[in-house]
């Protein structure tokens, strides 16, 4: 399984690891860490020394009550960025925005793949992305961050989040867009309960069903402190976001995005070389 991402190509044939960069002062995990171009350079090449295959750009914290930015400024902290990734690194990019104008950009400063929380549903996003001609994410979320996680319902969580992603993808086919230009991201962490979250994980095969590669996202999330106690700090949580990715790689997941490379893909290395798919 082969990915075209603009001019390169990104094998999916085994999991890939997603490492996250935050050019933001307020995610909740390593918000403020990165927000100087030379501190996210050297992040993002320890990041691919670690492991990872795609480095996602983020410069909207899409956190639970996290508050909306400007274009502008979103712009500010994501082109010089990518810019930058792409002249010093060989590495497929990913942008993390909902926003069409930060699409059309980061595609230009060369961004590989758009990852969008709000699966094109923004003014002016749909067109940006078919126009981009680059893969697209689309993930599950029902409201805003503002107000995702005010008693979220649904009458069977795993049956509706996949109607919900069937629904996007067949739109952004019937918008021009390749189907082999479409991934899809059950959204852990948005707009649902812990158990909700455990459900889909639980059933996280009927989502792979569907036919489109499947990006997880569970790192540091608060679904994990549930289960490992509750109070812990986003570090703490690296072992249980470990162990949450090898479901996701045995339940068909084709990219994971973590904070914490190194650990994911240690332990999907071992994951691989169990099942005999990876050099002993």
């Amino acid at each position: 399984m082969r990915l075209q991402c603009g001019q390169r190509q990104l094998d999916l044939s085994e999991p890939r690891i997603m490492g996250i960069l935050n050019v933001t002062p307020d995610s909740f995990s390593d918000g403020g860490l990165f927000v100087r171009p030379e501190q996210a350079l050297r992040h993002v090449e320890q990041m691919i020394a670690d492991g990872a295959a795609i480095i996602d750009v983020g410069g909207e914290s899409t956190r639970p009550g996290a508050e909306p930015v400007t274009t502008t400024e979103e712009l500010q902290r994501v082109i010089p960025v990518i810019e930058a990734i792409a002249r010093e690194f060989d590495v497929a990019i990913s942008v993390d925005t909902s926003s069409a104008a930060v699409m059309r950009e980061s595609a230009a400063a060369g961004a590989h793949i758009i990852n969008d929380v709000r699966s094109l549903r923004r003014e002016g996003a749909l067109a940006a992305a078919v126009a981009s001609r680059l893969p697209v994410c689309l993930m599950h979320m029902v409201g805003e961050p503002t107000n995702m996680q005010n008693n979220p319902h649904y009458d069977d969580v795993v049956s509706d989040v996949a109607d919900f992603l069937q629904q996007r993808a067949d739109e952004c086919e019937q918008a021009g867009m390749s189907k082999d230009r479409i991934l899809i991201d059950p959204g852990f962490g948005f707009a649902k309960t812990y158990e909700h979250n455990y459900q889909l994980l639980n059933q996280l095969e009927k989502i792979t069903a569907l036919g489109y590669p499947l990006l997880t996202g569970l790192s540091r999330k608060r679904m994990i402190a549930a289960a490992i106690g509750g109070h812990s700090s986003p570090e703490d949580r690296d072992i249980g976001s470990a162990a949450a990715a090898l479901l996701c790689v045995l339940k068909g997941a084709r990219i994971i995005r973590v904070h914490n490379v190194k650990a994911t893909a240690d332990a999907v290395s071992v994951l691989q070389a169990t099942l005999g798919e990876g050099n002993e």
